[in-house]
């Protein structure tokens, strides 16, 4: 190169690759057993993440008390449910409407309310994903199956280590008549980051 500069080491090695050589050396020293990584990472990504922020979405839709907690102070809202800790320290919470839509993004990494959401996507993280939902989010919205109609306002939050996002999804019509319990089990992972609406059953 040029200038006398020199490449990093890494820098043309993709991160996956990356990944899979340090699992492959922690698993031949016997440092690690993938199968329980496999299931650890498809609970905490699948189940216990999501499931704790369905709960907190359910509990807002049923309770208008911790609803208003929740749009008030997130964080000890969220706690009060007994979810917390690390990543989870500041959550600010937003209400999507008929009329206006959140949607979040981290721009500069991929900060996360990991407490709620478990582990985050890898559509988050992409560079993509991060540039144009900023620039373009109806149009990136559209491409993840999310149609809005144009008098709908969209907002879109930037999460960093200061605040990350959740997103309240409007409730939909013709879940009055259902329990908390079965609330929880409509809520996704993609409806409270915004890139989906929770459809009742």
């Amino acid at each position: 190169m040029s200038h006398g500069m020199t490449p990093e080491p890494n820098a043309r090695i993709p991160a996956s690759l990356r990944t899979e050589a340090l699992e492959q050396l922690l698993t031949e020293r016997g440092l690690v057993d993938p199968t329980v990584m496999d299931k650890f990472i498809a609970n905490y990504s699948t189940n216990v993440g999501p499931l704790n922020g369905a709960k907190v979405v359910a509990r807002a839709w049923t309770d208008p008390e911790y609803k208003r907690l929740l749009l008030a102070d997130a964080t000890s809202a969220v706690k009060e449910l007994g979810f917390g800790g690390p990543q989870g320290e500041h959550i600010v919470v937003v209400e999507n409407s008929a009329a206006t839509h959140n949607v979040v993004v981290c721009t500069l990494c991929s900060c996360y309310p990991w407490p709620v959401l478990g582990l985050p996507p890898s559509w988050y993280r992409d560079p993509a994903y991060r540039a144009r939902m900023v620039r373009e989010p109806r149009a990136v919205l559209a491409e993840m199956g999310l149609e809005l109609a144009d008098d709908v306002q969209i907002t879109v939050r930037d999460s960093s280590t200061e605040v990350r996002w959740l997103v309240l999804p409007e409730r939909p019509a013709g879940t009055e008549q259902l329990s908390e319990e079965e609330l929880v089990a409509l809520v996704t992972r993609d409806a409270m980051v915004g890139v989906a609406k929770v459809v009742a059953p």
